[in-house]
């Protein structure tokens, strides 16, 4: 299955759809994972916490 992790578009939002944690599973289990760039910054994920995941 191929997920899609967008960034939040409204103003003050700062949760995210996924967590680099979360992520990791689904990859564990096959799926396929697309972040947007900047898409966990607001919760103090950055990307390159994505990118080291997978």
């Amino acid at each position: 299955m191929q997920l899609g992790i967008p960034k939040e578009s409204i103003p003050g939002e700062t949760r995210v759809a996924a967590t680099p944690e979360t992520v990791k599973k689904f990859l564990a289990q096959g799926h396929q994972v697309t972040v947007a760039r900047g898409a966990g910054l607001l919760a103090n994920f950055p990307d390159e916490a994505y990118s080291a995941v997978g």
